[in-house]
């Protein structure tokens, strides 16, 4: 005859394997993806993007979250600022291409002969006046005077950028995004996060205070509507350079929504 406790604990681990393997079982499937998140996939596995593009794809910068995130929508019209080299132009430019337009503005220039090559025939450089100048704080730069070039924008992006100009040039550069939108138009933000009130040193300057960033679009009459801690990163502790090696190009960085009011 079995040990009673033996027979007892048996039918517990049976019945707790039964509920675990029934819990299993009455999972609701995932949620299927909206079409947003298939377009911008899509847009992902598109040969005209390098292997070093894709690299950063999932663990990084988490194009799908961050643009379902903003609300981005396959008719809306989009402008990007300081595109660089392009890694977000590519993805916009695809999602947009049948029913939106996405256009370039400020440094964007030097992308114009690389649009063609990259089937993206339809984004356009905008006309936009920017005459950035060294501010005297190396990487920080000044206008006197930003106009964007388009008007009634749906959605303003910028990436990893918002740091680069001087308080005067950011309060400039959100009146001028706040023109080119039309009412209800969406301001994306994504930037490298400084600890809030750290006066900045040479290791934090490509760093800037989310909250200093909520108050200065705020000024510019913009309504802050949401954040995400997409971009969180836990082992940054936010005192050093953003591209130091020991951050693998990987900084946590805050996503923030702003929407320009209705009326």
């Amino acid at each position: 005859m079995k040990h009673p406790t033996f027979a007892a604990t048996l039918a517990l681990a049976a019945a707790l394997l039964f509920n675990a393997t029934g819990a299993v079982a009455q999972m609701p499937p995932p949620p299927p993806k909206s079409e947003m998140a298939l377009a911008i996939e899509k847009a992902l596995a598109s040969d005209i993007r390098t292997p070093e593009e894709r690299a950063r794809d999932a663990r990084e910068r988490k194009p799908v979250q961050t643009l379902e995130f903003f609300g981005l929508k396959p008719d809306m019209t989009v402008v990007e600022l300081f595109p660089a080299a392009g890694w977000y132009s590519k993805i916009l430019g695809q999602v947009l291409a049948d029913k939106g337009k996405l256009y370039l503005a400020i440094g964007a220039d030097r992308l114009a002969p690389r649009l063609k090559e990259w089937k993206l025939d339809k984004v356009a450089v905008a006309p936009a006046k920017a005459e950035l100048k060294p501010s005297g704080q190396f990487g920080v730069f000044q206008a006197d005077a930003i106009d964007l070039g388009v008007k009634n924008a749906d959605m303003v992006l910028t990436f990893r950028n918002y740091h680069n100009m001087t308080p005067a040039t950011r309060a400039t550069l959100n009146k001028a995004v706040f023109d080119a939108l039309k009412p209800g138009g969406v301001y994306g933000i994504v930037d490298h996060t400084r600890r809030h009130m750290d006066p900045g040193s040479s290791e934090t300057w490509r760093r800037i205070d989310p909250v200093l960033v909520i108050k200065e679009v705020q000024a510019a009459g913009f309504v802050f509507e949401d954040f995400s801690d997409l971009h969180y990163r836990p082992d940054d502790s936010l005192q050093y350079d953003s591209q130091r090696p020991s951050l693998a190009g990987y900084s946590d960085r805050f996503t923030v929504r702003f929407r320009k009011p209705a009326r």
